[in-house]
């Protein structure tokens, strides 16, 4: 761990960001381009203080959950986020865990979906990143690890998951929750460890998965047309678009208003209420 050099790289990454990159407002009266610290704490959930004291190279070693945050909002590359943790002294998290590394290009179209509902998945449905809309309307990424924070995997172990959708919809959503992921497997290392723990903890633990999992039924998720309850505003049917990244290991999915129906006011209201009324683990 070299907490000095941490501190610098940190400092020289910040002054080449501007508040515009990132989804906030430039403000005027900026003595400099780049991001103020505050900004970044504020980007990466941390305090000022303790933003500022690694900064100055002091301060306890970050963890990982604070790393992928400081990549994220820094908007470092895959060699620059490597750099970081082996800075701080941390292992290089999973590909496809929570703190998987997001590439730029996806964080910057994902800003610019501020009007949205938009957020960045893994390949086995571990939420990565959200904008506030999304958090809104999906409920904000649950701080588990592992095969938890899969949202597949809570799907079938977790009855509390699936008010997220109508009960009457629940036996499609399985199917194609399952469909997809036989897909991603596939696209992987047959030795993947994540995927293979995952799969096979979810055929002991859920007779349903085990039964879907069996047929070998295949249907990478798309373009869908799905139907979300809202804890406030009830049924909002939307339709789910994605962008899948060239390794298709991640997804942009953002969502928008179907044809036909009262889902585009719903989803304005849905800026007006914000996560007020939210409660976890709804994502």
């Amino acid at each position: 761990m070299n907490l000095g050099e941490l501190g610098d790289f940190l400092k020289k990454r910040r002054d080449r960001i501007r508040p515009t990159d990132v989804g906030l407002p430039s403000g005027p009266r900026r003595r400099v381009p780049g991001l103020r610290r505050e900004e970044v704490a504020q980007l990466t959930g941390a305090s000022v203080d303790y933003y500022i004291e690694l900064e100055r190279g002091g301060g306890a070693q970050p963890s990982e959950q604070m790393l992928a945050a400081l990549s994220r909002a820094l908007r470092l590359t895959r060699d620059e986020r490597d750099h970081l943790y082996a800075l701080a002294g941390r292992p290089l998290p999973l590909r496809g865990g929570s703190a998987a590394h997001v590439h730029p290009g996806m964080l910057d179209l994902l800003d610019r979906l501020s009007g949205t509902p938009a957020q960045v998945i893994t390949d086995l449905h571990v939420t990565l990143v959200q904008n506030d809309l999304a958090v809104a309307l999906l409920g904000p990424k649950v701080p588990d690890s592992g095969m938890r924070a899969s949202f597949v995997h809570r799907w079938f172990t977790d009855p509390s998951s699936r008010a997220l959708y109508p009960e009457e919809d629940h036996a499609h959503h399985a199917w194609t929750f399952v469909a997809d992921l036989r897909a991603a497997v596939a696209r992987r290392n047959p030795d993947d460890a994540e995927a293979r723990e995952l799969v096979d903890d979810l055929k002991v633990r859920s007779a349903e998965f085990a039964d879907l999992w069996s047929r070998h039924d295949i249907a990478v998720r798309r373009d869908e047309r799905k139907r979300l309850v809202h804890p406030e505003l009830g049924t909002i049917e939307v339709n789910c678009l994605n962008l899948v990244s060239e390794d298709c290991r991640q997804r942009l999915l953002w969502f928008t208003p179907a044809v036909g129906t009262d889902s585009a006011d719903k989803l304005d209201l849905l800026g007006v209420l914000g996560t007020q009324t939210l409660a976890p683990d709804r994502s």
